[in-house]
């Protein structure tokens, strides 16, 4: 069967979270590291095909391609992880504790950290000759969307952090909804086609995912971005790991748990006369 039922697919998102908590050191870190290089290859083709072509729907349009290729070979982003990892908690399977889930959580947001950092390395020597010239139009588009995600916010105060916040929020509630829309699927076809959707929204409107952010950031660094690893770290990577963990938590995980899996029983239906009529006949004429 091509289609997961949705009480199907929330026991295998349990399952999921379980297996990650286990996963060894080892596995975990490669995962982790080839899912952090290649979502961060996609994010700069898709600045890439922004600046080529003036449209970024067409680079929002693309950008799942990475997303889908990860997803596919079995590597994976904190985002989620952010949502899957806390049911096996929840619904207490044995052995899974906090400590675990904090664990993989840690694993693989140095895992991503460290895959995008040499993502972001390889890029800026493309984009600079090898740092022997100045970064080309799509190293300095680079440089500026650093600029202004960081000091942008800044320049706001609470407002920008509130905006980041709920950015980010919102980012792993359609990025974990791609997640969990690929396990609805058993073909290929189907995987891609569930995750491209909420992929392609969340780029497009410009939601912060802490993960696209580790590359960009510090490649904006390299490329003469006007700003600081303190102004990354304080006003973008740490807010956004935060609401990427609520988005994902709350809208996807929490939500799909509570209704699939943990059903509550059903409201006793009206008392059908006629219906009843029927049934009490018919039992009378056996």
């Amino acid at each position: 069967m091509s289609y997961v039922v949705p009480q199907e697919l929330t026991a295998k998102m349990i399952d999921a979270g379980e297996s990650k908590v286990f996963m060894s050191t080892k596995d975990t870190l490669i995962r982790a590291y080839m899912a952090g290089a290649i979502l961060a290859l996609a994010a700069a083709f898709a600045v890439t095909i922004t600046v080529n072509t003036g449209q970024p729907l067409v680079g929002a349009l693309l950008f799942p391609v990475g997303f889908c290729m990860l997803y596919l070979m079995g590597f994976d982003l904190l985002t989620g992880v952010f949502t899957l990892v806390p049911l096996a908690l929840i619904a207490k399977r044995p052995g899974v504790t906090v400590a675990g889930v904090l664990r993989n959580w840690g694993l693989v947001f140095i895992g991503n950290f460290a895959g995008a950092m040499t993502t972001a390395v390889f890029m800026a020597i493309i984009f600079t000759m090898g740092f022997s010239q100045e970064p080309d139009a799509v190293g300095q588009k680079i440089g500026h969307i650093g600029e202004a995600r960081t000091l942008g916010y800044a320049a706001a105060g609470f407002s920008g952090m509130l905006t980041l916040f709920v950015r980010a929020v919102m980012c792993n509630w359609m990025v974990s909804t791609g997640v969990v829309a690929a396990m609805m699927s058993n073909t290929v076809s189907g995987k891609v086609i569930a995750m491209w959707m909420p992929i392609l929204v969340f780029f497009y409107l410009g939601f912060e995912h802490s993960i696209v952010n580790m590359y960009l950031f510090p490649s904006g660094i390299m490329l003469g971005g006007q700003f600081t690893w303190t102004d990354y770290f304080l006003w973008n990577e740490i807010p956004t790991v935060v609401g990427n963990l609520v988005g994902g938590v709350t809208f996807v995980g929490a939500m799909m748990y509570a209704t699939h899996y943990k059903t509550s029983p059903q409201r006793p239906r009206p008392s059908d006369r006629h219906g009843d009529g029927r049934r009490a006949a018919a039992v009378a004429a056996e």
